[in-house]
């Protein structure tokens, strides 16, 4: 498996992340559309994002046998 592929697949699940959580955050008792404050939201979101990466070091099923070329092998 390439890095390019696992990159690419681990930037659609860092990107689904941020947006779940943004949706998740804007509603929660924001009134209008100015009202949001997107900065914090950005900050949180992108904090997900952030973890999301990490956590596809440990290997991501969307490629190939699941496995990250980070993390070495010993088959």
């Amino acid at each position: 498996m390439s890095i390019k592929k696992w990159a690419i697949a681990a930037g659609i699940r860092a990107l689904k992340t941020f947006a779940q959580v943004s949706v998740s955050l804007i509603g929660t008792g924001a009134v209008g559309f100015t009202d949001l404050d997107w900065v914090q939201i950005a900050s949180v979101a992108g904090v997900a994002a952030v973890t999301s990466i990490l956590t596809s070091i440990a290997g991501l099923p969307e490629v190939e046998q699941g496995t990250s070329p980070l993390a070495k092998s010993e088959h």
